[in-house]
């Protein structure tokens, strides 16, 4: 076997014993390093891309086609690397339930993006799907018992409220007819994206299970949703895909869906999913300012408004100091 098998940003650590080699019991705490804070802003990066890609390869590969490939390639490359380091990637027995859960939770999340993205401008999809963690955090207070909403986090919501209504009312010469439509979609991705993020965490705190396990689940049982999708939305389309696009889809099933999603999934298991969402602000902010440099898309005024105001959202909803109020209390 293959100890520590280097996976790019991967937090993985092994140490040997006998002949094989085991992974360490998770070290869960409440404080994120310096390299794992460094971590999350690349992560960060690397998620604002991937929404510019994805509008790159719907050029000419049909969207849900391509969400479909993206999780049959992920799964396939994450059980390949837990073979290689010795770590199951199938759900315990018993558990098979939360793996059909956790499908249509994450198949929704890439059958709504893909598609939506055919009608939407990537530098605004990815403001709305950045509802994500505000959501993640209302959802919490009603149903983590340890992350309740306080006063700081109910105004981070409200000016990611308004943030949200500055940019779907702004137009631009890059929008097409049913953008709005586009923009809806990408809205309902943060909601389900939300929806799992709280599934996971219950589901993590009661289940003897690993981070592998948790991405697999969602990998795998994802793709009957969106093969179904492609089949249904997608009947005879063409598919004639163009090197670049091709390279998109290898960076969104390689990079993404494989490397970035570990790492973030090792990250859930150890440290409180308030902490780690307070660091996705980034990500909108990275997805607008790829989107206007690599695609062209006009970045209005209010769109930068709707920017401010959303990043402000999610920072104050998810601020160190307001975590640390409500620990100590």
């Amino acid at each position: 076997m293959l100890a520590g098998f280097p996976l790019a940003g991967e937090v993985l650590l092994f140490w040997q014993t006998g002949d094989r080699f085991t992974m360490r019991p998770y070290e869960t705490s409440s404080h994120i390093p310096l390299t794992g804070m460094l971590l999350l802003v690349f992560l960060c990066f690397l998620w604002g891309t991937n929404i510019v890609s994805i509008k790159v390869s719907n050029v000419s590969i049909p969207p849900l086609i391509a969400a479909t490939t993206r999780s049959v390639v992920a799964s396939f490359l994450l059980w390949l690397y837990g073979r290689l380091v010795d770590q199951p990637v199938a759900l315990p027995r018993g558990y098979g339930r939360h793996g059909l859960w956790l499908g249509l939770l994450f198949g929704g999340q890439f059958l709504f993006l893909y598609w939506g993205l055919s009608f939407t401008d990537a530098s605004r999809a990815i403001i709305f799907l950045y509802v994500q963690p505000l959501v993640t955090v209302l959802m919490a207070h009603f149903v983590l018992p340890d992350d309740r909403l306080g006063p700081a986090k109910a105004v981070g919501i409200c000016l990611a409220f308004v943030g949200l209504i500055l940019v779907f009312g702004s137009g631009s010469r890059t929008l097409g007819e049913w953008y709005w439509v586009g923009d809806l979609m990408a809205l309902g991705t943060g909601l389900l994206w939300a929806a799992t993020n709280i599934y996971v965490k219950r589901f993590i705190n009661t289940a003897p299970i690993t981070h592998f396990q948790t991405l697999f689940a969602q990998l795998f049982f994802s793709i009957p949703v969106l093969a179904v999708g492609a089949l249904v939305l997608e009947w005879g389309r063409q598919i004639s895909p163009e090197p670049i696009a091709v390279a998109a889809l290898a960076y969104q099933s390689i990079i993404v869906a494989f490397v970035t999603y570990l790492a973030w999934f090792r990250m859930m298991h150890q440290y409180p999913v308030s902490r780690l969402t307070s660091f996705t602000f980034l990500t909108p902010l990275f997805g607008v300012i790829l989107g206007g440099v690599l695609l062209g898309e006009a970045l209005t005024l209010f769109l930068w408004i709707g920017l401010g105001l959303v990043a402000a959202g999610i920072y104050l909803v998810n601020r160190p100091a307001d975590l640390g109020s409500r620990v100590a209390s």
